[in-house]
């Protein structure tokens, strides 16, 4: 059995998988490709006509869409589900991840985390408009999950699911601004979660730093 994610080591959608391969307990080959280069691999395009990241590749299966991964790997292969059996919950699970992918990235990682936190680590400003709408943005996302999430350890129930993992690793970079760590605490239910999960070891494990600046 062969496992290949091609992705990028610092976007957040190549760390949900990282993060869904961890949980399962699968090793698995990574191969660095740059979406935002001049020019993608011919054969990486290949294998993803977008040329975006993550695509997955077991024994010769080639799969692209965070989404459609993370389901497969689940289903594919032994170990904890990640997916509830209450038609539901899985229906909630199904809702967040949607809703995160529509609403939140944009705000969470592309506004605040890129204004607040990249930039200024890599000796350029952030763009102060974009960082106030990518926080007032990120405010109403926050509302929103912290109405859904579950009365539980986790968003959809006492289990954890995908849908943790693909909030996460958004959340993951939001909450390194400090202003976004305000907003953050300000919902208890989502910050005992991002507490709880934050502290898995899975996120140690897949933590991708911060790029280096050039010289």
């Amino acid at each position: 059995m062969t496992l290949v994610l091609h992705g990028y080591r610092y976007s957040v959608y190549v760390r949900i998988v990282r993060l869904v391969l961890a949980e399962k307990g699968l090793a698995y080959e990574q191969v660095e490709v740059n979406p935002f280069a001049a020019d993608v691999p011919a054969d990486y395009l290949a294998l993803h006509p977008f040329g975006r990241v993550p695509t997955l590749v077991h024994d010769g299966f080639v799969l692209y869409e965070t989404g459609a991964i993370t389901r497969y790997v689940d289903r594919a292969f032994p170990g904890p589900g990640l997916q509830p059996a209450d038609p539901k919950r899985l229906a909630r699970m199904d809702q967040i991840v949607g809703m995160v992918d529509a609403y939140a990235y944009w705000p969470l990682v592309r506004q605040v985390f890129v204004h607040e936190v990249v930039r200024p680590h890599m000796g350029t400003a952030g763009d102060a408009t974009e960082l106030e709408k990518g926080l007032a943005a990120a405010a109403k996302v926050l509302d929103a999950l912290e109405a859904l999430a579950a009365a539980d350890p986790w968003l959809t129930g006492p289990d954890i699911s995908l849908a943790d993992f693909h909030l996460g690793a958004m959340v993951a970079y939001f909450a390194q601004s400090p202003r976004a760590a305000k907003l953050l605490a300000a919902r208890p239910r989502l910050a005992a979660w991002w507490r709880r999960l934050g502290a898995r070891p899975s996120f140690a494990a897949t933590e991708p730093g911060l790029p280096v600046p050039a010289r």
